[in-house]
């Protein structure tokens, strides 16, 4: 299959460097000291499931060149994609298939605005890696897998080839049965990334001191009454499962809009705690906590904006 990566970070680069390691024609768009080394040394990946390099490594900064591809996989940050989108028109034709696994519930809905919407699946990633240098990827934490299905919920012909493209790759994915749902169901706890920002803590130092874990239940807790308003089907028992894993993940791992936000960065505040007050809003239920780790980090977020 012959497969665009668009963003090789910690998400596109591991799953990319999968696909095209199990002999996939997989082009990579990266940029600056990070697509040299690429081109120069091939894509290196350090994993808690194995390190293998892929090499040579056909990577770009040019989307142009993504023309022709079967599937484009989205790596990129949630704040990104409308304007991949927009760049998108005229280069991928009526055989492509998208398939975004950002952070939050709108990505593909904002390719579909822009795209034509049968191009686009619903999707999302479960993984904990990020660049450890130009070239190097490192997966640090978290079993991989994709989840991904037809927005309309349908098994087509589509996704059961794709189904079996990530299974020959050796990537844990799974078909969804309601899309939906599994989107909110990584949202809801993936809304907490905020509150470690605001508290410069790691998720071992969130959940064990007592206030800052009220404070998380109650975000998770906003996040879930929020996903009720916008008639998802999740179980009733979801808060206390979300967590559950969140007590799970390592004591001393964070979330990447935490990172991006202490280094300054454009993060996907927006995105989570941002489009947790807004829905919130529309929806009339109250979500203080996400409120104010929003407002909160707003300042910081137009600052680092500014700085593009």
């Amino acid at each position: 299959m012959k497969i665009g990566i668009i963003g090789t970070g910690g998400v596109g680069g591991y799953f990319g460097g999968k696909l095209a390691q199990a002999g996939n024609d997989v082009t990579f768009i990266a940029r600056g000291a990070h697509l040299e080394a690429i081109r120069q040394n091939g894509l290196q990946v350090k994993s808690i499931k194995g390190d293998f390099t892929v090499q040579p490594a056909r990577a770009t900064d040019h989307l142009e060149e993504l023309r022709g591809v079967d599937l484009i996989l989205f790596g990129v940050k949630a704040w990104q994609i409308k304007e991949i989108a927009l760049q998108l028109k005229g280069i991928i034709d009526e055989k492509t298939i998208l398939l975004p696994l950002q952070n939050g519930v709108l990505s593909s809905e904002e390719l579909q605005a822009v795209l034509p919407e049968n191009h686009v699946l619903g999707g999302l990633c479960r993984i904990i890696s990020k660049i450890e240098s130009p070239g190097v990827i490192v997966h640090v934490a978290v079993n991989p897998t994709i989840t991904f299905g037809e927005l309309t919920n349908k098994v087509t012909e589509t996704v059961l080839q794709l189904k079996q493209t990530f299974d020959d790759a050796g990537i844990e994915a799974y078909l969804a049965k309601d899309i939906q749902a599994e989107r909110w169901k990584k949202y809801i706890s993936i809304c907490v990334s905020g509150l470690l920002a605001i508290t410069k803590t790691n998720y071992g130092e969130l959940r064990t001191i007592p206030e800052t874990r009220q404070l998380m239940i109650q975000l998770i807790t906003e996040v879930y009454n929020v996903a009720q308003g916008a008639n998802i089907s999740l179980p009733a028992n979801f808060v206390e499962k979300t967590i559950a894993i969140t007590d799970s993940l390592p004591f001393i791992s964070n979330s990447s809009m935490a990172r991006d936000i202490w280094g300054g960065k454009p993060s996907e505040l927006e995105y989570q705690n941002g489009t947790v007050v807004r829905l919130g809003k529309q929806y009339g239920i109250e979500t203080p906590v996400n409120q104010f780790v929003y407002s909160c980090l707003l300042p910081q977020e137009m600052k680092a904006r500014k700085m593009q």
